[in-house]
């Protein structure tokens, strides 16, 4: 092992944040390195929202394939070569990933180190490189970025079963017969919905009362409704009390209404939450705080407690989206190399469950607007009486915004509808130019855009002009 090396910056993985943040600094002048443990691209690129959405994209065309007849058109028999989506998924990886790498190995004052980083102290890390070597690294700052991995849930059984988790499903070469997911969250959601329309049998168990916990009761209703009309059984209220494999079968027992039942598939997704990365870097010798569950503590300007020491994306906790993370890098470069005062407070937060038709959703729901005494007005619409849904045959979901009763400024929406993470933004554009709802409501769209929705959601909820 050879003696400490010395930077003015390091950061621990190359996630959304990681990955420009680096190349940020070094370009800043400051001698940066970047340590990466897997490759390069983080959890979106290598294991989230890259192939997730890649899959999600072959899933769609198969169901669209299945109702060519409601569209004139005849197709024939529909099949799936999950190896051919396996490897176009593969192949978007690859292609993203190599890119970030070849942007990362060009960028002067910046060295990239693959290997398993542990800190030694709040200035020093100790880095086992994959060749087992090891190095001692010090530096002036560090930025984390090390992500979350999924949950293994404390469930008897569990560790004798071959279960899949949200990496290892997407590497499947066969359509399960019968998918078993544990976990009623947009994880479980997307890929039942996407090995339903493969052709499997996809049986979702949720413990608590409805799917998408955080979302409005009646969101979640119309998800509920939406993938039973698709095929899916769900399960609410339902506690899985065992695991076991007999024979080719795995055979869950849960308990749900006060009886219990044992449902047998031939494939089991755990697909019930994260965890921080954080009990593999040592972070207690260098003095750095986190919750009971491991999240990384911070303060408006990502600082943790220790001076010097900076967390980002999922490993700080909050909302573990993509955009967040790369907006946490955004916030590191104006404070520290542009010299600004950036902050997380206040900021929007957007995203889109991939389920079909999409759940876009940002700012406040309804139950938090009223759960903050906020004196509110809500418009809902069907996307059934939008023209542009209606002639393309996609009719299922609804808008939804919730709009603050003094000032008529939009405080929230939720579009599950076709293209909803899209018509979503729409809504959040007009929120981050604090525009009322009255703009939206005489706006001229194009027709028969889905934009027109943002018409008929004012004047079908009889908001006054």
């Amino acid at each position: 092992m050879s003696g400490p090396d010395h930077y003015q910056a390091i950061v621990i993985g190359s996630g959304q944040a990681g990955t420009p943040l680096c190349q940020a600094l070094a370009k800043a002048g400051l001698r940066t390195a970047l340590v990466e443990r897997a490759h390069v691209g983080g959890t979106c690129v290598n294991e989230g929202c890259s192939p997730t959405k890649t899959m999600v994209a072959s899933g769609r065309v198969a169901y669209l394939a299945r109702r060519g007849t409601d569209y004139g058109v005849h197709t024939g028999n529909i099949t799936i070569d999950l190896g051919r989506v396996r490897q176009r998924k593969r192949d978007i990886v690859t292609s993203f990933r190599n890119g970030s790498q070849s942007r990362i190995e060009k960028t002067p004052n910046l060295d990239l180190l693959f290997g398993e980083a542990s800190f030694t102290g709040p200035r020093s890390i100790q880095v086992r490189l994959n060749d087992d070597s090891k190095r001692t690294l010090t530096a002036d700052q560090f930025f984390i970025n090390a992500g979350c991995r999924a949950s293994v849930p404390s469930l008897e059984g569990l560790q004798s079963v071959p279960y899949l988790d949200s990496t290892s499903i997407m590497e499947l070469d066969a359509v399960p017969e019968h998918l078993l997911v544990i976990g009623g969250g947009y994880v479980g959601l997307e890929f039942g919905q996407l090995f339903r329309r493969f052709g499997s049998r996809v049986t979702v168990v949720q413990q608590g009362p409805q799917l998408l916990r955080g979302e409005d009761a009646d969101v979640a209703a119309e998800v509920l409704a939406i993938l039973q009309q698709d095929g899916i059984e769900v399960l609410l209220n339902a506690r899985v009390q065992r695991v076991a494999k007999e024979g080719p079968q795995i055979k869950l027992a849960v308990a749900t209404a006060g009886e219990s039942r044992t449902i047998s598939g031939s494939q089991l997704l755990v697909a019930t939450g994260r965890v921080p990365n954080s009990d593999t870097l040592n972070i207690a010798a260098a003095g750095i705080a986190a919750d009971k569950r491991g999240f990384i503590q911070v303060n408006a300007k990502l600082e943790t407690n220790v001076a010097g020491i900076y967390a980002l994306g999922d490993i700080k906790g909050g909302p573990a989206f993509t955009h967040i993370s790369y907006d946490d890098f955004r916030i590191i470069r104006t404070n520290l190399i542009e010299k600004g005062s950036a902050s997380i407070e206040g900021r929007l937060v957007p995203y889109t469950v991939f389920i079909d038709p999409q759940l876009g959703r940002v700012g406040l729901s309804e139950e938090e607007a009223r759960a903050q005494n906020r004196k509110i007005r809500v418009a809902k619409m069907p996307m059934s009486h939008i023209a542009r849904a209606l002639e393309v045959d996609e009719t299922r979901g609804f808008v939804k915004a919730i709009v603050d009763a003094g000032t008529n400024q939009i405080l929230g929406a939720t579009v599950l509808g076709l293209e909803g993470g899209e018509v979503m933004s729409m809504i959040q554009l007009a929120m981050m130019g604090k525009l009322p709802y009255t703009v939206l409501y005489n706006a001229v769209f194009a027709h028969p855009n889905l934009s027109e929705a943002l018409n008929n959601l004012f004047i079908e909820s009889n908001f006054a002009s």
